[in-house]
Order: structure tokens, then sequence, then C-alpha cells
């Protein structure tokens, strides 16, 4: 039965005559309402904490206090301010009466003699304002709470959580039963229920083609949103594990073509007015759009992970004398190709391990990552000097790339001597690692960085000892916001101290020490060999030019 029929309204009759209050009442009562009497003024604050009337048709004398009084109290009360109260009296009819009866709260005020018809009209006209508040004070309380819980689905890291949030959401605002189907990108169908009043979770067996077949009952091919009707009957028989026991109203909500729809359904009993169902729709569509942006997130993070990728060296040589491993994360909510770079090359008797860092996260700076790559191996044919290639490099990058800037720094070692050049542009100096455990930063904090101005680069030599290690990383490992580089640079030296024999253990050690990260980090670890019964020894510096 609708809100807007008289028996679904109770009206609070209080006055002390029991004539009046029996007259009173009957003519309410024939009108359809049900009624509820008092006689004093407390007793009626009492029954209005009780039962929380539609309407207080109230006496203006009482025995114990005043009718304007107990108006007051009602309209000061947060919990039952809302309720209209009309005021009756047969001795305080002046205007100034009436007038003190408003200014004290009542939102009518009718002076004996009352006719029957007048006195119904004006509870009728009472209530339909009283109702039309509630309704709008509903309406902005549950669009309010639309926002905040379109606001959480867009905030929302992973897949499940979002589905979650939207159906604990729904199901708290519209104060029913509600669950939600969706295809993740991983392609498993997922299929959540909340129920209220606190919008619990849980997740159940996902029917298998019931997606597709309801979506295209109520789509068909386009996109858009659409109700649909789901019969117990249908629905029970793919998921015998629903909660419901009745039929289902849904809306299915694509927004593009080719994509599979969402659902959300709720229970519709009772009745689903053209507000909850105006509701229901908007929350159909926020859904179908986050899900969709996430979608979209996880497939373009995917296309640049696969790209940048492509751009790194397939594989490490493997190098007598050496142990050689390296690590490439991808920054963890970036989906654009980053510029950080690692090289392992060959070049005769010695290798070079080359990491770098072009400026920015976009296509263009996987570019000219590329560009630079294939400039240091094209330097390298031939006589092989470290100075020269940076000053190729920086060349490349001024002429062909003049608003970019990136760090690079060169590490050529011969496995047998354990003698190491450095050339630094800019870059993080490489770890320097004793047979011994001991860790230290190589000294000289390179020449410019690529890309600023013309620059004489400067190598510098030192000695690996037998079981000595260079761990060569970008910066994206050590940066944080909230923490000085310096103390970051620090915990990583004091991690790679404890690098044991296990190198794949030593390198995830050193990332995980960090955590989840926001830009790319590239770490390469060369250990060279130690010599069959020989002493372990510190790394030493040589000469430097």
């Amino acid at each position: 039965m609708s809100d807007t029929t008289p028996s679904a309204a109770t009206i609070l009759v209080v006055d002390d005559t029991p004539t009046k209050l029996y007259i009173l009442s009957s003519w309410l009562r024939r009108a359809g309402y049900a009624v509820v009497e008092a006689t004093a003024g407390l007793e009626a604050l009492r029954r209005i904490a009780e039962l929380h009337p539609d309407l207080v048709v109230l006496d203006v004398r009482l025995p114990d206090i005043s009718g304007y009084e107990v108006c007051e109290r009602i309209k000061n009360d947060p919990a039952t301010s809302s309720i209209p109260v009309i005021q009756i009296s047969g001795a305080a009819i002046t205007a100034a009466d009436r007038a003190l009866g408003l200014h004290r709260g009542a939102d009518g005020y009718l002076a004996e003699p009352i006719e029957p018809d007048e006195f119904v009209a004006t509870v009728e006209a009472a209530l339909r304002y009283h109702r039309a508040r509630q309704r709008a004070e509903r309406l902005a309380g549950r669009l309010g709470a639309l926002t905040d819980l379109t606001l959480a689905m867009n905030a929302a890291q992973t897949f499940d959580e979002l589905l979650s949030t939207a159906v604990s959401g729904t199901s708290r605002i519209l104060g029913r039963t509600a669950g939600v189907v969706a295809l993740a990108p991983d392609g498993r169908t997922r299929r959540l229920t909340a129920v209220p009043p606190d919008g619990t979770v849980t997740v159940r067996s996902s029917p298998p083609g019931a997606l597709e077949t309801l979506g295209g009952r109520a789509l068909g091919q386009k996109a858009g949103i659409e109700f649909l009707d789901v019969p117990y009957d249908y629905w029970t028989s793919v998921a015998p594990d629903t909660p419901s026991r009745r039929d289902i109203v849904a809306v299915v909500a694509r927004t593009k073509r080719d994509r599979p729809p969402i659902l959300l359904g709720l229970e519709p009993e009772p009745e689903l007015d053209q507000d909850e169902l105006s509701i229901m729709r908007q929350i159909g569509q926020a859904v179908a759009l986050a899900v969709e942006a996430l979608r979209a997130y996880a497939e373009e993070h995917a296309i640049a992970l696969t790209l940048q990728r492509s751009l790194l060296p397939s594989r490490v040589p493997q190098v007598p004398g050496l142990d050689i491993v390296w690590r490439y994360q991808p920054a963890v909510d970036n989906v654009e190709v980053g510029g950080d770079f690692y090289e392992v090359l060959e070049l005769g008797d010695q290798v070079l391990v080359a990491v770098g860092d072009v400026q920015g996260h976009s296509l263009l700076a996987a570019t000219v990552m590329a560009e630079l790559r294939h400039a240091l191996r094209a330097s390298l044919i031939g006589k092989v000097e470290l100075d020269q290639s940076l000053s190729l490099l920086n060349d490349v990058l001024r002429r062909y790339h003049p608003r970019m800037t990136a760090t690079v720094c060169l590490t050529l070692l011969d496995p047998a001597t354990g003698e190491a050049q450095i050339a630094n542009a800019g870059h993080i100096p490489p770890l320097l690692l004793g047979g011994d455990g001991t860790a230290r930063y190589h000294e000289h904090f390179g020449n410019l960085l690529l890309g600023v101005a013309e620059e004489v680069y400067r190598i510098d030599r030192v000695v690996v000892p037998p079981g000595g290690s260079v761990l060569m990383f970008t910066d994206g490992l050590v940066e944080d916001r909230d923490k000085y580089l310096d103390d970051s640079l620090e915990i990583a030296r004091r991690t790679a101290e404890g690098i044991g024999d296990d190198m794949d253990e030593a390198a995830g050690r050193l990332i995980d020490t960090f955590g989840a990260r926001e830009d790319d980090v590239a770490l390469v670890i060369v250990r060279r060999h130690r010599a069959p019964g020989g002493s372990q020894r510190s790394m030493s510096v040589t000469s430097s030019e």
C-alpha cells in the first residue's frame, strides 16, 4: 500500500476533555487514519517518543503543561522536530492566541467550533507537506550517499574492491539486499551480495553464462543501461546459493558495445518507488563507468609493461668468472612507459654494465631510452672508451631531444683481473661490495647529467676482488617523497652488506626492503667469482683520471 493513503499515517490526538477527544478521534478514524490518544501533555510526550506518530493534534489547554510547551518540546527535539503539529482550542481563539501557537512551532491552528471536513482537510494538507519534506530529506540523504559511493568506487585500487564497495553501498543506501555480477579483467566472473543494514558483503559462486544471457536479454548488442525483471525460478536455477527468495529487479549496463555488461540487482519488495529506481539506475551507471575505467587501466598497464619490456634486453649474457642478476620492476600505479634501463654487454674479455634513467614517464621517455641504448651499443664498436661513449650520448640528447635529460652510469669490468672502470653522468654511484661483506658507494658522484651542457667525463678505476660485487640501480629504488635520499641510500647500503651467496634472493630482498615504488626500478648485481682457496678482500681504488 502506498504511503500516501490515510491508513499509512498514525495520528496522536491530545485532549483532556473526553467528549472532544472522542469526536476528533472518530473523525480521523472515519477518514482512514490510525489514531492514538493522550489526555495530558507529559503523557503525549511519552507517546511521541515511543510511537513517533506522523502527526499530532494538540489541545492548547491541558491539565499539566500547556499545549504551547508540548509543541515547543516536540519541535526542539531533533528526533521529533519534523512531526507536524496542529493545535486546537475553544478558549484561546484570538488572533494573538493563534499567532502565539504558530510562533511556538505549530504547523496549523484551528479555533473551535470546527467543521469535520475542514478538520480532516487540514490534517491531510499537513501530512502532504510532511511527506513531501520526508521524501525530499530522504532523497537528499540518498543523493549525498550516492556521491560518496561514487567517489569510493573511483578510488578503489582493485576490481574486487570496486565491486565490494558498490554492492555494499547500494545495500546501505536503499536498505535492501543487493547483488552485483561483473566480468573481471582476468576473465573470471565475480558475484557479490550485500545485506542491510550495514551492507555486509558475501562473495558467491558465479553462474556460468548468466551475465551474458541477461546482458543480451536486456541490452542486446548496444551500449546503455536497462531495467530487467529476473524471475526467482530462473535466477535460482543458475545461482542456487542466492540469499533472495523473491524475484529480482536489476539494471544491466555497459559503456561500450564490445564490452561485457555489469548487472546490479535488488530485492523488489516492498515495491521500489521512482526515487529508488532512479538511484538504482545512477548506481548501475556509476558501477559500469568505474568498471570500464579500471578495466581500461588494467589493459593500458599491461600494454605499457609489454612495450617497456620489449625495449629492454631480452637476456643477459653468461660470462665466465661472473655471476650476474638483474631486476626490472615497473612503477605500481603508472600506466605510462618509463625511461629506466639497464644493459649488460660482452666486449671481448670485458663486460660492460650500464644503468640509466631518462627523465619522465611517457612514450617519449621510452623512445629516448631506446635511442640511448642503441647509441651506447654503437659507441662501443671498436675501441671502448667510456668517457667518449658518455660524450656521444650527451650529444645525441642535446641535438635530437634538447628538452630531455638523463642519467647514466657505466662500469667496465675485467672478470679475470677484477680491474674496473666507472664513468658516471649524474647517476647514483655504484655500490662496491667487498668479498668480506663490506659495502660502500663509489666516492665520486660523477659528472653532469646528460642533455644539459657540453661535458668532459671522468673515468675512475677500481679493483673488484674475488668474491666482490658491483651493485648498480636507478633512483626509483630509493626515492621517497617523505624520506631524505641520504637515509634511503644508507638503507640500501646496509641491506647490500648482507648479500650472501644467493644473488637472486639478494636482489629480491633489496626490492622488498623498499616495497611498492612510485617510479620504475632497474637493478643489476655483478659478482666476481672467488678464486679457489683465495682470501676474501675488500674493494680497492687504484687510480682515477
